[in-house]
Order: structure tokens, then C-alpha cells, then sequence
């Protein structure tokens, strides 16, 4: 009789276990889809289709709007895991990297391979289906050159950031055409200013991961003393570009004199942060430019959409 309060105990502390494994697990493959970066992509999205969407507010096509955002984040999430699959060896060099599902062991590769295929497929299938086929191929060539061309590039050449800025800034070309079924100006523009933010975000996470990513082989900033100037170069040129950008709206007569006004200061205080990087190399300024990008993209994409209101 007095052994059942113990097996009692042994099963409750084993049913707790699974429960854990089972958290721990779905936290796993949760991560694997990088959800802090399709929050970005998800707004990119909502805000290109709203651009692009003329139907009065009434008549708001709410409901393709959020299979536009779903699919394209479902494409975005089988892009992710898959990229961590393919550098699954290189991430257990990098601290920064090396605790991530696959790269530490805890999910198989082969798991994870059908898990992101599986996502890439729902995806382009559902935007297909529910969406445009337009956006659905520009999904899957987003798939396509993520993958085979910017993923390995990145041990090759430090032009990779230039190669992955392209299928990078694709989302708001989904989401536009998603809602007017074509391509115009302010699709172009919206495109324009979210290739050219790839460039500062990411040279500020090389800058600060500069030794992790020379250990793991990573050719994402030149050996010696170009590095300084490659970072620099990368991080104030087309931010400054971003300020040329953030005017077209109203010479094309798409904004506001307010709208554009707000974007402009935007763009010309995410310059002060690069140029300070350019100036002081640390990574506490590196740090700054990448808190100043993680702002200044969903400031300006709500700006863009009161352009549209």
C-alpha cells in the first residue's frame, strides 16, 4: 500500500518529462521557421497588398490579404529551415548559431528536410490556389534563389549579401500582386527600399558576428583590411541610396508632402547610425545600426500605408 503514492509520483514525474520533450520539441520546429524574421516578411507583405489594393474600404479584401500573408509566410518558413538544414554544419562553428535544432542535434536532418519541403510546398500551392499564380511563382523563385544561389555564395564571396538581397526583397512584390494582380511603380519602389535595407541590417550582424563567421568559413566580409571599408561601404551607400528612395513617392505623386517628409527623416536618421558604424567599428555602434533597422523598416511601411489612406 505504500508503494502506490511513490509509482503515483514516478508517473506524474514521467507524464511532466513527455510534456516537456513535447514543448521542447515543437519550440524546436517552431524556431526552425525563423518567426522574428517572417514578422518582417508578414509586414512586408500586408503592406505591398494594401498599396496595391483600390478596392474602396468597404469592399477591403480582407480575406485574401491573410492567404496572401499566410502563404507567403508558410514559403518563407520552408526557406528557413531548409537554409538551416544546408548549413546545419557550419552553425555548430558559430556560437551564435550553434545552440539552433539541427545544427545542435536535437532535430534529425532528415525531419527537417521533409518539415521544410512540406512548408515550401503548402505554400506555393496555396498561394496558387487561393491567391494569384503570379505570387505563387514568385514565391517559388524566392525558394529558388534563396536557396541555391544566395545560401552557397555566402562561403564563397562577400557579394553574397548582394545576390540574397534580391529574392530578400520579394515578399512585397508577392503581396502587391497579390492584390493588383501586376506590377507598377509603387511595387518597384516598395521593392527598392527593401533591397537596399537588407544591405545595413546585415552588414551590422556580420560586423558584430565578424569572428563567427571567419571560423565557420563564411565569406560574408573580406579578409584584412578591406573589411573595414567592404562594411562601411555596404552600410552607408545604399542607406544613403534610401533617402533618394524615400523622395520618388512624391515626385510619382503616390504620397503625401507629410507622408514623404516622415519617411525622409526616417531615412536620414537610419543613415546617422551607418555612417556612425562607418566611423566607429564596434560593435556597440553595430548594434545601434541593427536596432535603428529593426525600427526604421516597420516605421516606413506604415508611413507607406497612410500614403495609401
Amino acid at each position: 500500500m505504500a508503494s502506490k503514492p511513490i509509482f503515483a509520483l514516478l508517473d506524474a514525474s514521467a507524464l511532466q518529462r513527455s510534456r516537456l520533450a513535447g514543448s521542447t520539441v515543437l519550440s524546436d520546429y517552431w524556431s526552425l521557421t525563423k518567426p522574428e524574421i517572417n514578422v518582417l516578411i508578414g509586414l512586408a507583405a500586408v503592406a505591398a497588398f494594401c498599396l496595391g489594393c483600390h478596392e474602396p474600404l468597404a469592399q477591403f479584401p480582407l480575406v485574401l490579404l491573410v492567404d496572401t500573408v499566410l502563404g507567403t509566410v508558410l514559403v518563407a518558413s520552408g526557406a528557413g529551415t531548409l537554409n538551416q538544414l544546408i548549413e546545419r554544419q557550419f552553425d555548430a562553428q558559430m556560437r551564435r548559431t550553434a545552440r539552433r535544432p539541427i545544427a545542435a542535434g536535437r532535430i534529425a536532418p532528415i525531419r527537417a528536410l521533409v518539415f521544410g519541403i512540406l512548408l515550401s510546398l503548402v505554400g506555393c500551392t496555396y498561394l496558387a490556389l487561393a491567391v494569384r499564380p503570379a505570387a505563387s511563382l514568385l514565391a517559388l523563385l524566392t525558394l529558388v534563389f534563396y536557396l541555391f544561389l544566395y545560401t552557397p555564395l555566402k562561403r564563397r564571396t562577400p557579394m553574397c549579401t548582394l545576390v540574397g538581397a534580391f529574392p530578400g526583397a520579394m515578399p512585397v512584390l508577392i503581396g502587391y500582386v497579390a492584390a493588383a494582380g501586376k506590377l507598377n511603380a509603387p511595387a518597384w519602389l516598395l521593392y527598392a527600399i527593401l533591397f537596399l535595407w537588407q544591405f545595413p541590417h546585415f552588414m551590422a550582424i556580420a560586423w558584430m558576428y565578424r569572428e563567427d563567421y571567419a571560423r565557420a568559413g563564411y565569406e560574408v566580409l573580406p579578409q584584412g583590411r578591406e573589411k573595414a571599408w567592404f562594411m562601411a561601404g555596404q552600410s552607408v551607400f545604399p542607406t544613403l541610396a534610401l533617402v533618394f528612395v524615400t523622395v520618388a513617392p512624391l515626385v510619382l505623386r503616390h504620397a503625401s508632402p507629410a507622408v514623404t517628409a516622415g519617411t525622409l527623416l526616417l531615412s536620414l536618421s537610419f543613415l546617422y547610425f551607418a555612417a556612425r558604424l562607418a566611423l566607429v567599428r564596434s560593435n556597440v555602434t553595430a548594434r545601434r545600426l541593427l536596432l535603428a533597422s529593426v525600427i526604421y523598416l516597420p516605421a516606413v511601411f506604415v508611413l507607406q500605408l497612410l500614403a495609401r489612406v
